[in-house]
């Protein structure tokens, strides 16, 4: 393993990381996987508590996901679609549109990707329907999108921001619906509503001026798991509609299942019995929320009613090859429709639409349909639930809060450096996590077992009871 560490060292720039930092605390060796755990190459057992990044859902080595790729590798690997077409990119539009009510599925390899590819459509959809004034953009406080230039432009994180912003297209941001900020006595939903009047003052003095508002459904992932109530979401719907603005779901972390419905924007026209905790002294977790797959209203009505476009990555593929994708509405795709060249969408990407990553997502699907993923989540969900209550209830924890398979909690006493402490420590307890300042989170592939998430809650409880992290 100190090998392999020094050569990765030597020669690999890694993401999101100071390099200094793994002189002292090195990065995993991971020979290979298997369900939920990663295996490093000296045999030791990880529990991937975080999905590898949020993207693996039916954990590492799946056999139908390996079964669907090696077939494909046996026909076509890859071609360009440009000029070209094949029968897994054509299956996959077809079954995203039919999710989604959404269509013509335009594909990248990632999600800061599919960001720009519904930054740029929307924008040239205004200059193509004569309102190229319309070519702003609105997003939420604390929100994240992706780190290109066009993605990092509607961030509003700091520490990945702020060093590049002479790069940066100027964009508005507008208070974050983030349940933890709801004043003394004020419900999440009622918060929620707030923060969306003050979205309604900024169009009301500058629609002419504005192509999209982009917003993360119900989750704010990079601002520490900020969940909110999916009355803002509705109401935002309706603002877009008055004003003429479009609407960016950006389903990258919450789509696939994450928040208890296929996607979580369905939830707008869905709303959960109860608001999610908004004061310091609650810290139940909040119910689940929505309906699962073939249950109800069908899901596409669901999501077309809420996003002009959807912005889909990470799980689509369950952690297997790099692929995102953006499904817009007829009207959209209809203003691009024409004789003169200039007036498509002249955007593209080496490896878009790759078989191997449309097989990997194709058979995601499958899995969700043939295992009543969504369902079966729900009732998993009541269950960890249960083994968290114990964390719920610590001490050190705050604003506790839960939804579909997502858990997280702010740490009060979190002090510099408590986020890299806190992962070594979870790593010497047998679990993979990375917290996000102060907050820590789960988001465990979905077949993770009743079993592991005890011992999941167990080692969480025991990096919480050290007085070193």
């Amino acid at each position: 393993m100190d090998n392999l560490i020094s050569r990765t060292r030597a020669a690999v720039w890694h993401p999101c990381t100071q390099m200094k930092q793994l002189e002292t605390a090195p990065p995993l060796a991971i020979a290979r996987g298997e369900g939920a755990w990663l295996i490093d190459v000296d045999g030791r057992r990880y529990l991937d508590a975080v999905s590898s990044w949020w993207v693996n859902l039916f954990g590492h080595c799946n056999p139908r996901i390996n079964a669907a790729i090696t077939d494909q590798l046996g026909r076509i690997e890859h071609v360009m679609l440009a000029g070209a077409t094949h029968e897994p990119v054509v299956a996959l539009s077809e079954r995203l549109a039919a999710l989604t009510g959404l269509g013509h599925a335009f594909y990248g390899s990632d999600g800061a990707s599919a960001t720009e590819i519904a930054l740029k459509m929307s924008a040239h959809y205004w200059r193509n329907v004569g309102q190229p004034g319309k070519n702003g953009f609105i997003s939420l406080q604390n929100g994240y999108h992706g780190e290109t230039v066009g993605a990092l432009s509607v961030t509003d994180i700091p520490l990945f921001k702020a060093t590049y912003e002479p790069l940066l297209r100027h964009t508005v941001q507008v208070p974050t619906p983030d349940a933890r900020l709801a004043g003394p006595g004020e419900s999440a939903e009622a918060y929620a509503l707030r923060c969306a009047d003050a979205l309604e003052a900024h169009l009301a003095a500058h629609a002419d001026e504005t192509a999209a508002f982009i917003v993360e459904p119900l989750v704010q992932g990079a601002a520490g798991m900020a969940m909110y109530h999916p009355a803002y979401l509705t109401r935002v719907r309706e603002l877009c509609d008055q004003y003429k603005v479009h609407l960016i779901a950006d389903e990258i972390a919450v789509g696939f299942g994450r928040t208890g419905t296929m996607f979580a924007c369905e939830q707008a026209s869905h709303p959960p019995p109860d608001p999610l905790p908004s004061r310091e002294g609650e810290r139940s977790p909040s119910p689940l929320r929505g309906e699962g797959w073939g249950e109800g209203e069908c899901s596409q009505n669901r999501v077309s009613r809420v996003a002009d476009f959807i912005c889909l990555s990470k799980g689509i593929t369950g952690g297997y090859l790099p692929l995102s994708a953006v499904l817009t509405t007829d009207d959209v795709y209809a203003a691009f429709y024409g004789d003169a060249t200039a007036r498509g969408f002249l955007h593209s990407h080496s490896y878009t639409g790759n078989p191997l990553a449309c097989r990997a997502a194709l058979a995601v699907l499958d899995i969700f349909e043939h295992d009543n993923v969504i369902a079966a989540n729900r009732v998993k969900a009541i269950e960890f639930k249960r083994l968290m209550e114990e964390v719920a209830a610590h001490t050190r924890a705050r604003h506790f809060r839960h939804l579909g398979m997502i858990w997280a909690f702010d740490v009060a006493d979190a002090t510099p450096g408590f986020s890299a402490r806190f992962h070594q420590a979870a790593l010497a307890q047998g679990v993979f996590m990375r917290p996000i300042g102060g907050t820590v989170y789960v988001m465990p592939p979905y077949v993770t077992s009743a079993d592991e998430m005890r011992g999941l809650a167990d080692a969480i409880l025991a990096c919480l009871s050290d007085p070193e992290i």
